[in-house]
């Protein structure tokens, strides 16, 4: 057995799981975290870069993942084979909340002629869990589809989802996150951003302007369980020409309201 190097035998002793933690495993999710809408065919050497990690180690890592059939290999580029999506249909499959809104969101796509998504907090990200776009709406950039990961602190849906914390959870997020302007117009101001969410918890919705993606306008509601209890956000997105922001909040927001409603006796 390899020896591990000084900071991964470090790493393993801080980890909780200490020797139960698996390198191997967290490695090879790692390569596949890897790739991206940007970054759809890489190197050996560019995913050792990336990662930081020996040559050798990545490439057993990559031949594993093309054996196994979710990589393919050409030439010197390595990117991931359409076996990958097991992986994610495990997880869709399993959760209620993305195989009852799946349907919901093409719905409202449809009839309100704006891309439309649920998503769930997971760290500092907001992840969409179901998606859809109606299809005469030309992709508007790459921030689309299941799976893709938003800063929960910049975006509408990430706005109803840290709002729907507890208080002492909203500090708590807020005394480790480091926000990052992700366009000119994000805010990054801590007492702003609590005072945002203070806002979002008092009225029930997020409207961000611009912050996730320049041109682009998002609104967004929580989620609520049977029992009252907000789980996911539901937002509605579209270009800064299709509608102003009081014109998001007239036309869609009692839409997505009563959509949220009628799916609590759903949401076990």
């Amino acid at each position: 057995m390899a020896k591990l190097r000084e900071r991964d035998a470090t790493l393993r002793a801080q980890n909780a799981a200490g020797r139960d933690f698996s390198e191997a495993l967290a490695r090879g999710l790692s390569v596949i975290s890897v790739f991206n809408a940007t970054r759809p065919a890489l190197s050996l050497a560019d995913i050792a870069r990336i990662i930081d990690l020996p040559r050798a180690t990545v490439r057993r890592t990559l031949l594993t993942l093309v054996h196994l059939g979710y990589m393919s290999e050409n030439g010197r580029l390595f990117s991931l084979r359409p076996t990958i999506l097991q992986l994610a249909s495990a997880y869709l499959g399993a959760d209620p909340i993305a195989t009852i809104l799946q349907p919901i969101c093409e719905e409202l796509a449809t009839r309100l002629e704006v891309t439309c998504s649920v998503a769930v907090l997971d760290g500092y990200d907001a992840v969409m869990v179901a998606y859809a776009s109606p299809r005469k709406v030309q992709a508007y950039g790459v921030l689309e589809g299941i799976g893709l990961r938003l800063p929960a602190f910049c975006s509408a849906v990430g706005g109803v989802l840290l709002a729907s914390l507890s208080e002492s959870a909203r500090e708590n997020f807020l005394k480790d996150l480091v926000p990052e302007n992700v366009t000119a117009l994000t805010v990054t101001d801590k007492a702003v951003l609590r005072a945002r969410w203070n806002t979002v918890h008092e009225e029930g919705y997020a409207l961000i302007d611009q912050e996730a993606e320049i041109g682009y306008r998002a609104l967004a509601v929580p989620v609520f369980r049977h029992d009252g209890r907000p789980i996911a956000a539901l937002n509605v997105g579209m270009r800064i020409e299709q509608a102003t922001p009081d014109e998001m909040k007239q036309q869609y927001l009692p839409c997505l309201r009563d959509v949220t409603e009628s799916l609590r006796t759903q949401l076990l």
